[in-house]
């Protein structure tokens, strides 16, 4: 068995992830994507029976993917995951299509259009880049004086990521969210989230504390897992006062450094485990 690990740079959850592999004494290659080129026209990863991929840059791994997914070489995740979970609107519309609970959401092509839609979706809501993450870029948007003045900050800076405007309804969480980690067909554990600050990313500084993965929460994960197609994905879920479970997102190249001890689950032996059974074809994939 030929294993390869496509990454930006080592950090503590690739390294986990390594040492979980050489515990089993596997032979893993550790590819560098700031490095690697891909011939479009000659396959020179044929040698690999799986490819985890483990980028920090969303473009550089959705487009890895599509490569060595066109090439028939199988990866944990594959690139239809990476295409929707790395975008808020593909998510989003993939987890409403399946019936999956989600947040009320408005998509607007222009700054007038989407005052409207904050208007209608009404005060506070939250302007979110489509693309994006650990917690960045994200905008409670209180009244129409806030909403003007970000719609044309956002109109100014002009990027690619601002001319789309997607526009969620905020949800009154008790100071705390919800992510699980699905690895195949099975949650293996999830975290309380917990922050005074409305964003719960502990990238963000958010303490995390073990949740018990209840039935809902399982029903949940393993929905929003299949709605974007599956593999080893953490699902990032808000409770509301009234006791509904809604699926914000779901992030398919996820951290999981401060959830090991946190949940008691060895979240890398279980990644590797996954990638093995791709590896063998017991897990098809593409």
């Amino acid at each position: 068995m030929k294993i390869a690990i496509l990454l930006s740079r080592v950090r503590v959850e690739e390294k986990l992830l390594i040492e979980a592999f050489e515990k089993r004494r596997l032979d893993v290659d550790i590819i560098d994507d700031r490095e690697v080129i891909f011939d479009l026209h000659q396959n020179g990863w044929k040698k690999y029976d799986v490819v985890l991929e483990r980028c920090v840059n969303h473009s550089r791994a959705l487009y890895a993917l599509r490569i060595l997914n066109d090439w028939g070489i199988p990866t944990v995740n594959t690139y239809p995951v990476a295409l929707i979970c790395g975008n808020k609107l593909e998510t989003t519309s993939a987890l409403i299509r399946d019936g999956v609970p989600s947040p009320r959401c408005k998509i607007a092509f222009t700054p007038e259009s989407a005052l409207a839609a904050i208007e209608e979706m009404g005060y506070p809501a939250v302007l979110k880049p489509a693309v994006g993450s650990w917690g960045r870029l994200l905008s409670k948007v209180n009244d129409r004086d806030a909403a003007e003045t970000i719609l044309e900050h956002k109109q100014t800076l002009g990027t690619y990521n601002h001319s789309i405007f997607y526009i969620q309804e905020y949800i009154d969480k008790p100071a705390r969210d919800i992510r699980s980690f699905v690895v195949g067909d099975e949650t293996i554990g999830a975290i309380y989230r917990y922050s005074e600050h409305w964003i719960t990313n502990t990238a963000r500084g958010a303490r995390a504390e073990n949740c018990p993965v209840t039935p809902i929460i399982n029903e949940l994960s393993l929905a929003a897992a299949k709605a974007v197609g599956g593999g080893v994905v953490a699902v990032d879920i808000l409770e509301t006062k009234d006791g509904q479970f809604l699926v914000n997102e779901v992030n398919y190249t996820m951290e999981f450094r401060n959830s090991i001890h946190t949940t008691g689950v060895n979240i890398p032996d279980r990644v590797v485990d996954y990638v093995v059974k791709v590896a063998q074809g017991e897990v098809k994939v593409i």
